[in-house]
């Protein structure tokens, strides 16, 4: 079982990604593999071509999103961290989601999927209620934790005195492995997914 976890800041080993590490070291101890993915440089947001829907992956090939699209299927679970710019997720993970989600949405269905944030004081709740909508339309469970899954500090060492956080990120991994193990416990005994309704696009302006 494994856990993608996507490190949506510009800094490659700054306070998200600190954040990130520590959800991935309760995901490790209890048996759960795990990967970092740096999406910090996303070029660029999508251009609504709509050539993913033909190709499976988007058209551009610049960062880490076809990456991370070829890596889906074995993966069990995915955690996405940001920092907050402006009261709101940052605009690389923003990008980075927006294409991902439109050229392989249906690889994350039904899995479990989670949201960090970190900021220096505010702006997280915000961050945390944008990233959290990919997952309320793609049928994925949301994991949470013993409280907001957000940590606090300007460097990575003020992050790590957040012991508060750095406590609810654990929880968070906890929790993930645990919902994990849950599905494919529920899978082997027989239990499957729901079966899907056909979709019907209801237009407001007819």
């Amino acid at each position: 079982m494994k856990v993608l976890l996507i490190n949506g800041s510009p800094h490659k080993a700054g306070c998200t990604y600190t954040a990130l590490s520590e959800v991935a070291s309760a995901l490790n101890a209890d048996g759960i593999e795990t990967e970092i993915i740096y999406a910090g440089q996303t070029t660029s947001g999508c251009m609504g071509c709509g050539a993913c829907s033909k190709l499976g992956k988007c058209v551009n090939n610049s960062d880490a999103v076809n990456e991370t699209i070829a890596k889906l299927d074995e993966a069990d679970g995915f955690v996405f961290g940001t920092p907050v710019h402006y009261a709101s997720a940052s605009g690389a993970i923003t990008s980075f989601l927006d294409r991902l989600f439109y050229a392989a949405g249906s690889k994350m269905q039904y899995k479990p999927g989670a949201v960090v944030a970190s900021a220096r004081r505010a702006g997280t709740t915000a961050a945390l209620d944008q990233i959290s909508k990919y997952f309320t339309i793609s049928n994925m469970p949301i994991v949470a934790s013993s409280y907001w899954n957000m940590v606090h500090g300007n460097t990575p060492d003020e992050a790590k005195q957040d012991l508060e956080g750095m406590r609810t990120m654990r929880m968070l991994g906890h929790n993930m492995a645990w919902l994990i193990k849950s599905i494919k416990c529920a899978s082997d005994n027989g239990i499957t997914i729901p079966e899907a309704e056909e979709r019907v696009k209801t237009n407001f302006i007819r």
